[in-house]
């Protein structure tokens, strides 16, 4: 039989292709894939004549012909491959072999290889097909026959399924020894579409129902009954339970086994054999052959590959590791098997030369596979079932629009002549727009999304006004989808919907962050849960993270890695490959070979970077199809959510035909909501839609740059461009959002020069005045590129966005087409060529930057609604901005500085006044600045107090009246929800001061609070109670605090800080009070008030503060010369926090020695003006430790006595702290009203931390610091 077969594969037999590579717009993989232009191989004819092949393998030959046959043809011809090498492989003969199992990149951290790197290696080894089976998943099957069909290679789509073994008679289900015994794998290959949609189900069923209780995905033999047409199974070599069955000594179990595997797929089952050099393989490959040729099933070979070549085993060896958490030199783990590489079919024929049956049968399933992950139309649910949805679509939005023209357009006093004028052109648009959405098959789309957004509103759910190019759409205004008016933005259709370019329209849509999943469970409800679905995303290993993880597995410092990945540029706008940075960082490079190990870290993680680690889900993507969504894609469990995944991609799953619907998450969205709410309780109610647009308040809000919290507009950089440009119309925040983005910001300064009249604007051509005079002759949107063709060269506005994309993409052939239609078209209008040409070549040039113009408007709306409210009601925007950054003490911090500034209140927590979150509380009196309400800070602000049990703390408050006492507070609280971290935190944040002020007494007293707490609850539960019916004992046992010295003022700020994450109440520059003054320093809010000097723009100043952080700085290149490094610093003073630079390298030693050890810092800088910019930059160019200062500073102490009491103390306290230059005097008070003045011979360190440790001695009326005969603080 032997000699036949290889008589046979010699000789080959010719066999007819089956034809047809797309049915009804599905695309299915048919032989003509398998052909490769250029490279010689033999086609199958139309008629489908025969060309040289290779027959099926013997033992296959009748369940082969026969599966041929109900496909209505024979095999496609695989080449064959000559008896030389590989690289001198002949056209004229067929391959004998066919990889079909190969991982990707997919099998995450298991298999290295993306689905472009396995059709490369194809077409590389003249290999005609290849199948990709993923442990579990499906995640590449679409790619994978993109890249494969695009390279003229046949995919095969399959996977390596998780098998729960049964309960064999005779087997003991743990038998196996190596990994995952009690589930084994099969391959499963999809031959066909009823294959492919078995497949996708079976995979969805892994994951969906196969992972309950932690078990890793998988399904049953069970779930193949009625699913395993179509399919082709391999056993999977020594990771399929024949094999591991047969290596325990199972063997008839084994055969029991096999036996259940042929009766599910009849004809269509393959044992087979891997050769990689495991022991166990080896053991039971003889078994395996008999076996095979006792039950009569064909034998085939398969390489389990995992990676590209030999060279990359090292690579592959540290990504299991990193997989694992273990590292490369420990002895028991799990190892990369050196032979799990993409072999040529030369190497394997070599491999398997002594079972050529099995080699060929590779091929004759190749040719029994005719399927890739099909491409469709886009799918939508029925809206409307049994109705037309063009008609309702149409009545909807016509009677939407008569309603937005009575709320927005009309006025009360227009008569009806009036009303039908303004009216005609909203009633124009709106019909065009409909003939387009109609014509192009989208009504469904704009009704689904309009009912998922009118339920949101319903229901009080916040909803946007829209964003991206959607906002364009009278339609979508109409039928509430947004909440711009584009005829009055001047905003088009055709940027959203173009009938030129037809695409899938796509709304984005912002809810309340905190409600969003209310809106996509209403989704699920109406088209059925098992029709909706989150879309999957992959993390990959970047540059930084692939460098720390592979340090890690190789046991390196973390130091020198740290060091090492940090010199990574990391910035998320413009993300650098490691060979970027090599290229880029000269540091970077020296490292790498000169530091021990470095080398070997980079050889490896150059090699890993990119590949897939984790899976996600997308932040806003929902696809809804028309049925149940595993007859689609294929589905995955997210742990974090009860809905299911698509195992494809954003760009994947859309080809598969699923449309993608976008509910994002917009924290602004609910500040103002909270905001609203806050408004009603003091009975203002604010519509946010009905607010006027050209509010004084506001726009002079912005026009000072005072944004800290208003969307879009807070950063430093954009708070020095309002100040700029001072806005002062809609119009101009619109352009603000568009322009501030590098590139199209070089433009803002002729923006503000041209709005002040500073410069006279630029309309290119008279014609394009009323398109280009809102932004002042500055092209700042792609509709306005649009336009300007429309004007100037007759382009409909269809045309003129498919040039606005040429200009984008800036593709020379396109541009050259675009430009001639362009001229052409200029000319036909009269306008000179000249012209045409220049105004072209300067709008091509703009054209790369341009901004959509509706995404800006909507949100340049949602920026002004919250400039309206922090100019016009600022303690509810604060209270509402503070609520949803509650856990963000880094913004917490921004904010009350911002409040400072603005001399706003904020209220320091209590447990008898404050909530949960933050809140608004109306003032006894108002302030010296005429505030009358102020916002009280939240409890559940604190760190470590925890949300849940300070909503309970207030509950009780509300529920039994206010705590009269720590005992009170004590008795009520329920111990079960309040542990002593969270007492500590809700002290040191000064929560109890209105029930004890000695926040040190209540620290030392807490194990006494909770274990009074304790027996309270306990006395409840049993409800014991006195003979009389009075309380019980625990009331009259009084809670003792510990006796406590007050926290000094240093120690007060530090636990303030540990509370808040940040000083509150006061800062620890408090305490050099008296060195400030020796040395005139003014703090950061007086400097960026000062008035810049007469002449010049630099003026010297003398700051103080803490270094909270300070970061190294690269600039860019200039001129082909690196420059300086520099620092970034981040300083606080009493007056809030601040970023400064420092280019002096004395200076930043300075500042890295105070950052690492939290000193105190005087320094030396340079304030320096610019035009355009509100406040002056800061410049360091020295620092000195305050410590050292405060030695060198002359006061005084003058202490008020009146007793011999403290006297002892008093001693002790200022023999600490002798060695300064400060004096101390006591003011004694004696008998009859006398008085005497000794000044102390000593010298002593004075500050105010040594006047509140004296006042805190008993017969201590007072302590003052004192220079220059004027008190401190």
């Amino acid at each position: 039989m032997t000699l036949l077969l290889a008589l046979l594969l010699l000789f080959g037999l010719g066999l007819a292709g089956v034809g047809g590579d797309r049915l009804d717009g599905v695309r299915f993989a048919g032989p003509a894939l398998l052909r490769r232009v250029g490279r010689g191989w033999r086609y199958p004819t139309a008629a489908g004549g025969a060309t040289q092949g290779v027959t099926e393998g013997v033992a296959a030959s009748r369940a082969d012909r026969a599966d041929v046959a109900r496909h209505g043809g024979a095999f496609a011809i695989l080449p064959t491959v000559s008896s030389g090498s590989d690289a001198s492989m002949s056209t004229s003969t067929s391959t004998r072999f066919v990889h079909l199992r190969v991982q990707s990149a997919y099998s995450l951290l298991e298999g290295s290889m993306h689905p472009k790197d396995i059709a490369k290696l194809c077409v590389k080894h003249h290999m005609p097909a290849a199948a990709l089976t993923d442990r579990n998943v499906l995640f590449g099957a679409m790619e994978f026959s993109d890249y494969l069909m695009d390279s003229g290679v046949q995919p095969i789509i399959g996977c390596l399924l998780g098998v729960k073994r049964p309960a064999v008679e005779g087997a003991q289900t743990n038998s196996f020894t190596g990994p995952r015994a009690t589930y084994d794998s099969l391959v499963l290959l999809a031959q066909n579409e009823t294959g492919y949609a078995n497949l996708i189900k079976l995979v969805s069923r892994a994951h969906l129902e196969g992972t309950e209780g932690g078990e890793p995905p998988h399904v049953t033999l069970e779930a193949f009954e009625g699913k395993s047409d179509g399919l082709i199974a391999l056993t999977a070599g020594y990771e399929g339970a024949v094999a591991r069955l047969l290596e325990a000594d199972q063997c008839q179990a084994a055969e029991d086994y096999l036996t259940r595997l042929e009766g599910l797929f009849p004809g269509r089952l393959y044992v087979e054999l891997t050769r990689i050099g495991d022991a166990a393989e080896a053991k039971v490959e003889p078994q395996l052959i008999a076996l095979a040729h006792k039950r009569g099933v064909p034998l085939v070979a398969t390489n389990p590959v995992l990676y590209e070549a030999q060279d990359f085993h090292a690579a592959h060896d540290a990504m299991l590791c990193i997989a694992d958490s273990t590292y490369v030199d420990e002895p028991n783990r799990r190892r990369s098997n050196p032979e799990t590489w993409f072999k040529s079919p030369r190497q394997m024929e070599k491999l398997f030369q002594d079972v050529p049956e099995a080699l060929a049968n590779t091929v004759v399933i190749a040719q029994r596979c005719a399927v890739a992950a099909p491409v469709r139309k886009p799918i939508l649910p029925n809206y409307a079932p049994g109705m037309s949805e063009a008609e309702v679509v149409s009545e909807r939005a016509r009677q939407g629009l008569q309603a937005r023209l009575e709320k927005h357009v009309f006025k009360p006093e227009d008569d009806e002549a009036t009303r039908e004028e303004k009216a005609k052109a909203y009633r124009e648009r709106l019909e065009y727009e409909l003939g387009i959405i109609n014509q192009m098959g989208f009504p469904g789309y704009f009704l689904i999304v309009s009912d998922f957004i009118q339920w949101a509103k319903d229901n009080g759910i916040p909803v946007g006004p829209g964003r991206g190019s959607g906002a364009g759409s009278l339609v979508a205004w109409a039928l509430a989808i947004t909440d711009l008016d584009p005829l009055r933005l001047g905003l088009l259709f055709e940027r959203f919907l173009n009938p030129e370019r037809v695409s899938m329209p796509d709304f984005d849509i912002d809810f309340c962050e905190t409600r969003r999943g209310e809106v996509i469970r209403y989704v699920q409800e109406k088209y059925g849960r098992d029709q909706v679905a989150q879309i999957i995303t992959f993390g990959k290993l970047k540059a930084r993270a692939v460098v720390k993880d592979v340090g890690r597995v190789l046991q390196m410092s973390y130091g020198q890695v740290d060091s090492i990945s940090k010199l990574i540029p990391n910035n998320p706008a413009d993300p650098k490959t490691l060979v970027q940075a090599l290229d880029e960082v000269p540091e970077l490079r020296k490292k790498r070979y000169q530091e021990k190990g470095a080398d070997r870290l980079f050889d490896i993680a150059l090699k890993l970077e990119g590949m897939y680690r984790h899976t996600s889900t997308h932040a806003a993507g929902v696809v809804i199809g028309d049925r149940p969504l595993d007859e689609l894609v294929p589905l995955y469990r997210d742990p974090r959510s009860d809905m299911p995944v698509t195992q494809f991609d954003m760009k994947w799953v859309e080809k598969a035909g699923l449309v993608k619907f976008d509910f994002l998450g917009l924290k602004t969205l609910s500040v103002l909501q909270k905001a609203v709410d806050f408004l009603k309780q003091r009975g203002i109610d604010l519509d946010l839609s009905r607010i006027p647009w050209d509010d004084p308040a506001a726009f002079g809000l912005l026009a000072r740059g005072d944004t800290v919290g208003v969307f879009q507009l807070e950063s430093e950089g954009m708070r020095r461009t309002l100040a700029m440009v001072k806005p002062d119309k809609f119009e101009d925040i619109i352009a603000l959002v568009a322009l501030y983005r590098p590139g199209p910001m070089d433009n803002i300064p002729t923006y503000a020069n041209r709005k002040h009249g500073l410069e006279e604007p630029d309309y290119l051509h008279p014609w394009l005045e009323p398109v280009l005079a809102e932004t002042y002759g500055v092209i700042i949107y792609q509709e306005q590129v649009m336009q300007i063709a429309q004007i100037l060269a007759g382009y409909s506005l269809g045309e003129a966005d498919l040039l606005r994309r040429a200009m984008g993409k800036k593709k020379k052939e396109e541009m050259d087409a675009q430009k001639a239609r362009f001229l052409e078209g200029a000319k036909e209008k009269g306008v000179d060529v000249a012209t045409a040409d220049h105004i072209f070549e300067l709008v091509a040039k703009f054209a790369g930057y341009g901004f959509n113009k509706s995404h800006a408007a909507a949100y340049a709306l949602v920026a002004y609604q919250t400039a309206y409210l922090k100019a016009n009601y600022p303690v509810e925007f604060f209270a509402a901005s503070m609520c949803y950054d509650m856990h963000l003490t880094d913004k917490l911090s921004i904010f009350v500085e911002d409040m400072k500034r603005l001399q706003l209140p904020l209220l320091p927590p209590d447990v008898n006044r404050s909530e949960a979150e933050f809140s608004v509380e109306t003032l006894p009196e108002p302030t010296p600045s005429g505030q009358t309400l102020a916002v009280r800070y939240a409890l559940a602000a604190l760190k470590g107090v925890g949300e849940k049990a300070m909503e309970g703390v207030v509950e009780e408050r509300k529920a039994n009246g206010p705590f009269k006492s720590l005992a009170d507070f004590a008795e009520r609280i329920d111990p079960r929800l309040v542990n002593k971290k969270q007492l500590e935190g809700l002290a040191a944040g000064g929560a109890f001061d209105s029930l004890e002020p000695n926040r040190a007494a209540v620290h030392a007293g807490l194990e006494a609070i909770l274990n009074y707490a304790s027996s309270a609850a306990e006395a409840r539960a049993s409800a014991q109670v006195s003979l009389f019916g009075e309380a019980t004992g625990v009331e009259a046992q009084a809670l003792q605090l510990p006796r406590a010295e007050p926290w000094p003022l240093t120690t007060l700020m530090d636990k303030e800080r540990e509370a808040f994450g940040f000083y509150f109440s006061a800062h620890p520059l408090d305490a050099y009070t008296h060195v400030l003054r020796a040395h005139n320093v003014i703090t950061y809010a007086q400097a960026i008030n000062s008035e810049p000097p007469a002449t010049g723009n630099r003026m010297p100043v003398t700051l103080a503060g803490m270094i909270e952080s300070a970061r190294w700085r690269q600039p860019p290149p200039r001129d082909g010369k690196q420059g300086n490094r520099y620092l970034m610093v981040d300083i606080s003073d009493q007056s809030g926090q601040y970023m400064s630079m420092c280019f002096d390298e004395e200076a930043q030693g300075g500042i890295e020695r105070a950052a690492a050890a939290g000193e105190l810092v005087l320094i030396a800088g340079e304030l320096l003006w610019r035009d355009g910019d509100e406040a002056p930059r800061v410049t360091i160019r020295g620092v000195t430790p305050l410590e050292q200062l405060a030695d060198r500073t002359q006061a005084e102490v003058t202490v008020f006595i009146h007793s011999r009491d403290p006297f002892p103390q008093m001693a002790g306290l200022l023999d600490r702290c002798k060695g300064g230059r400060g004096r101390v005097k006591l003011h004694l008070r004696l008998d009859a009203g006398r008085m005497a003045e000794v000044m102390l011979p000593e010298r002593y360190r004075v500050d105010p931390n040594l006047c509140a440790a004296l006042r805190s001695l008993p017969g201590i009326d007072d302590a003052r610091l004192v220079m220059g005969g004027q008190p401190l603080g």
